[in-house]
């Protein structure tokens, strides 16, 4: 253990013999447990023979675990993590000195890739299991475009072959992630399609549309259950990818440990919720135990609030309805949103666990407009040297906004956030914030309620 009062570097870097070899599940150590995901037609607890036509079977063993906190990361999954792991956590010196404030700011950088994100921790994972079972293709939607990315690229490494069904208004807004996905063998196709039953069926109700991520979905598990040796794979919303993400908060509650750095605040963004539960998981496993009194913040954008405006109810995870039945915080699957940039963060629905935490009281929630968000990514650019992408930047106007009360108090607390990705190929969104051009826009309360309309009835 270094001497915590010696002075603490801007990056605290692990060894990758510090690198964790287990990946850490929340869920043995909630009371309340998320509700089990149910079958769509019988709507009973699915068993791992109802999810095997479409996902692979290693991650259904991890999907359905309730009682095992920590699970192996396979020895070749480990070694591809050595690649760009351990990442850094960095001490924001330059930003808090530019706010003034009293606070610590620390963030975990998840950009050090090149797909520019956290979405590589589990991308390696999933492929890692198709390749184990002997499937030898993959379909997956993607939004912004990071998790296309980084399947692209793991499927490159093991030699599975991948069709990427890309949110259609993120791959006008981002044609250079489409042209990265190619590079790495990747077909990508814009949704809704017509390349599928249900995106026609999509487009003629919808001709106009930019998509969704529900709708892109729908299109890949299509494509999963009538294509031969092929299964679907997903980068955020369920359990088994927030398993996943968690070296990001076991790496960061080692280095913090190092330096007997303790969090007040952990804060990140939230779509479906994957860096945000790999982030907080270790350290809300000890607020759950009593040990701890963390504050813990999910920011999303006002555009889609699935959290502070959804409602805690069963629903599908595609615009097809076609999935499993989840029962978390959802705007509902018909819920189309508004054509932001954060493009990362366009899903209907969160993910059951962050959403129980929410339900019970343990995690709360921000909504922030899109200028606001491209305030705060550009004032942390200047100051950190850093151009983020418009997700992770949520994460950050809410940091600065907590370091800022602070201020006001006159408090020296701990804050934690994650950086989860780089803003280099959201250039239109950053040009378009530059130019004056870039538009807010909030959901009314009646086209929300279009959406609750599609929620199924589910009797619990």
């Amino acid at each position: 253990m270094t001497n915590k009062n010696q002075a603490i570097p801007y990056k605290i870097f692990l060894t990758e013999d510090e690198l964790p070899k287990h990946w850490f599940d929340l869920r043995p150590d909630m009371k309340n447990k998320p509700a089990p995901m149910l079958h769509p037609g019988t709507h009973q607890p699915c068993t791992a023979q109802d999810l095997q036509p479409v996902f692979c079977d290693g991650v259904i063993s991890q999907e359905l675990n309730t009682t095992e906190s920590f699970i192996e990361i396979p020895e070749e999954v480990r070694n591809f993590y050595k690649m760009y792991r351990p990442s850094p956590l960095v001490r924001a010196y330059c930003l808090e000195k530019a706010l003034g404030t009293p606070a610590k700011i620390y963030y975990k950088f998840e950009g050090t890739n090149t797909s520019g994100s956290h979405k590589l921790n589990s991308a390696i994972a999933q492929v890692y299991y198709a390749k184990e079972q002997g499937i030898t293709s993959l379909t997956t939607e993607t939004g912004a475009g990071q998790w296309g990315t980084a399947l692209s690229m793991a499927c490159a490494y093991l030699g599975v072959d991948l069709k990427v069904y890309m949110v259609k208004v993120s791959s006008q807004q981002k044609p250079y992630r489409k042209a990265v996905m190619e590079t790495y063998g990747a077909q990508v196709i814009p949704s809704p399609s017509d390349t599928t039953a249900v995106g026609r069926k999509i487009l003629e109700a919808m001709p106009d549309t930019g998509g969704s991520l529900g709708c892109a979905i729908s299109e890949a598990i299509e494509v999963a259950t009538t294509t031969p040796n092929c299964r679907y794979v997903l980068g955020s919303v369920l359990n088994h990818v927030l398993l996943h993400q968690s070296v990001i908060g076991l790496e960061t509650e080692a280095a913090m440990a190092k330096y007997d750095i303790h969090p007040d605040v952990i804060i990140g963004c939230a779509g479906g919720g994957s860096n945000l539960g790999g982030l907080i998981a270790p350290f809300m496993a000890k607020k759950l135990r009593g040990e701890e009194n963390i504050r813990f913040i999910a920011v999303e954008p006002a555009s889609c609030p699935s959290f502070s405006r959804g409602r805690f109810a069963y629903d599908f995870g595609d615009t097809g309805q076609t999935t499993p039945l989840i029962k978390m915080y959802t705007l509902g699957s018909g819920f189309i949103p508004a054509p932001n940039h954060a493009g990362g963060l366009r899903f209907h629905g969160m993910n059951s666990v962050l959403s129980q935490l929410y339900h019970d009281g343990f995690l709360e929630a921000k909504a922030y407009p899109q200028n606001e968000i491209f305030e705060a990514a550009r004032q942390f650019a200047r100051c950190e040297g850093i151009l983020p992408a418009p997700e992770s930047s949520h994460a950050i106007k809410a940091a600065i906004d907590e370091a800022m009360a602070c201020k006001e108090r006159g408090e020296e607390k701990t804050i934690l956030f994650g950086l989860t990705g780089t803003g280099y190929f959201d250039m239109a969104a950053y040009m378009a914030f530059n130019d004056g051009t870039l538009s807010d826009y909030i959901p009314t309360d009646e086209e929300l309620a279009k959406g609750f309309a599609t929620l199924p009835p589910v009797k619990e």
